[in-house]
């Protein structure tokens, strides 16, 4: 049976014990609130249980990392679209259609089915036996960049800057009607729908539940009863554009779940097969986790999308 790794140390305050402790580890904080969960943390020799507990400093700590779990995801030849590689991550540029991870329903044919095949096994292992190298995802009929982690090191760094949200990511989007303002800051809590739990939702700014999300938009084309738009997260929770733009009334295109395209457009959109929602991630910024030098990619949309706007240009 693998062994804990043990990470040893002394806390720097006053502070929050989980950021103290992801400043003193270099695990993220996500992480840390999850290992204090699992009791796996011990600060001054006692059983750390409060993340939000304040510390001094000089505290005494210790953290037992579980041993990683064995990859049982099968490799697959799937290809795929490298935007950018090297040994520690690989930015891919995926298309609509397939499935990040694999899940109930979707056991096979992933993303990491094709990345364990490319980069023959060697990805993070932190997020377990379904999930490796997986530090954030964009839903299956979303096409775009994303970034896979192969090195612990680089899982780590990657999660720090997804969870201060200094990872800059940029979609474009065409959205039903024309958004007024043209530009702006959607700024709603999202969670799930009480109506339909497979579902996001905008939640009350007082409800205990939910996560804050922030999406800024602008306006780049007007089209024909829709509207190609640029978004800007701050943050990035589930379906965050998708609920935040049909919140004010202008949904995606194509989109199944959280909106009804404009009758005027569905003979085309039927004529095109477009039943997806219109979005694209178009561009990825970082700070590479282990080198710390400033990244940052661009893909153009894929051509359902381009002929999409196309078609529906005055």
């Amino acid at each position: 049976m693998a062994e804990s790794e043990i990470i040893t140390g002394v806390l720097a305050g006053p502070a929050r014990l989980d950021k103290a402790l992801a400043d003193a580890s270099g695990l993220s904080r996500e992480r840390i609130k999850t290992l204090i969960a699992d009791g796996a943390v011990t600060v001054s020799g006692r059983v750390a249980g409060n993340t939000s507990a304040k510390i001094a400093g000089g505290e005494q700590f210790a953290i037992a990392l579980p041993p990683l779990a064995p990859l049982d995801a099968e490799a697959q030849d799937i290809p795929l679209d490298v935007v950018f590689e090297d040994e520690h991550l690989i930015v891919v540029n995926k298309p609509a259609g397939l499935v990040v991870h694999p899940a109930a329903g979707n056991l096979d044919g992933t993303l990491v089915n094709a990345m364990l095949h490319h980069c023959a096994g060697r990805l993070s292992g932190i997020n377990g036996t379904l999930r490796p190298g997986i530090v954030h995802r964009i839903d299956k009929d979303t096409s775009g960049l994303l970034v896979v982690a192969k090195s612990d090191a680089a899982h780590e760094g990657l999660a720090r800057q997804f969870a201060d949200h200094s990872i800059e990511r940029t979609y474009l989007a065409v959205c039903s009607g024309h958004p007024r303002p043209a530009k702006g800051t959607i700024s709603a809590r999202l969670g799930r729908s009480d109506a339909n739990r497979k579902k996001m939702a905008v939640l009350p700014d007082t409800a205990n539940r939910g996560k804050h999300a922030v999406t800024h938009y602008r306006t780049l084309k007007p089209l024909r009863d829709c509207a190609l738009i640029e978004c800007k997260l701050e943050t990035g929770r589930t379906h965050q554009v998708r609920v935040h733009l049909a919140s004010i009334g202008h949904p995606l295109l194509g989109d199944p779940v959280y909106g009804r395209d404009p009758k005027a457009l569905r003979p085309l959109l039927q004529e095109l097969g477009f039943a997806r929602q219109a979005l694209h991630a178009a561009s990825l910024g970082f700070v590479h986790p282990v080198t710390g030098k400033r990244l940052a990619f661009a893909a153009k949309p894929p051509a359902d999308m381009e002929e999409l706007i196309d078609r529906t240009g005055h």
